[in-house]
């Protein structure tokens, strides 16, 4: 289910979101996680990186590829081994009857939607929740072409839970530039009266009142920044150490959708 996108992915390009996968307590507490890399594009390099990094948290982990271009897969076959397997299919989330399981771990779907409807974007989170285990995680989002600007959505098997925003902070002018970057479920509302608007505006105008702190690193200024917001009443649920990462996760009601787009 779904159609064939663009496909073309950078080296590293998620390295962010796989980080933030890797400090997950599911990868951490399940026994033999399974990972899906849905969409991994032209080239299954983020199936292989996601396994890489999430192999040295659990040495269990496998990771499946899933695409629904079958010249894709063909070409990531000579990559496949016991733990890093490639299906052809979409949203529906085809397992491998060799892995003898009917649901998965985690589902990383990075920029995928993106180039979908908003209309469409609740009926694919439907399909892929319903192939999660009962403690399972959908990972939905965007990032730029080398991976500097991220933002994602944490579902899990009922509802979103927290949008998280990634930025590479050496160099980051305006922290809202990331709004070209949002989900698709989101991206639309960036606009007056709109909670992720009014955000993206107090992130702004917090990194602005912090630039003191510059001098001494970006990093110091983007954890005032990220302090001064949960201070102001932002229900930021990640920590000063996510922080100095350059990562902010809030709860999913303080910025959810108000409004359906047209």
């Amino acid at each position: 289910m779904g159609v064939i996108t663009r496909g073309t992915t950078n080296p590293n390009r998620l390295r962010r979101v796989d980080r933030y996968i890797s400090s997950l307590p599911i990868l951490k507490n399940t026994s033999n996680p399974l990972l899906v890399d849905l969409g991994y594009g032209a080239y299954p390099r983020t199936a292989i990186e996601l396994l890489d990094r999430t192999k040295q948290v659990n040495p269990n982990t496998k990771v499946l590829g899933i695409e629904i271009d079958p010249e894709r897969i063909e070409r990531a076959k000579p990559h496949q081994t016991d733990d890093l397997l490639f299906e052809l299919g979409g949203f529906e989330v085809p397992i491998p009857h060799e892995l003898n399981r009917s649901a998965v771990t985690l589902i990383r779907a990075m920029n995928v939607l993106r180039q979908y409807d908003e209309s469409e974007v609740k009926a694919a989170w439907a399909m892929m929740q319903s192939r999660l285990e009962p403690n399972g995680l959908i990972i939905e989002g965007t990032c730029d072409e080398i991976g500097r600007l991220a933002t994602w959505i944490t579902l899990d098997k009922h509802k979103p839970l927290t949008l998280t925003f990634s930025f590479r902070l050496l160099g980051l002018q305006n922290p809202s530039k990331v709004a070209e970057r949002l989900p698709k479920a989101l991206i639309h509302h960036n606009v007056e009266g709109e909670l992720i608007n009014k955000f993206l505006k107090e992130l702004d105008a917090a990194w602005a009142n912090n630039a003191g702190l510059s001098v001494f690193s970006p990093v110091q200024r983007f954890t005032a920044c990220a302090k001064a917001l949960l201070d102001s009443g932002w229900p930021i649920t990640n920590t000063p150490k996510r922080w100095r990462l350059g990562e902010l996760t809030l709860d999913w009601e303080a910025i959810k959708p108000l409004a359906v787009q047209p």
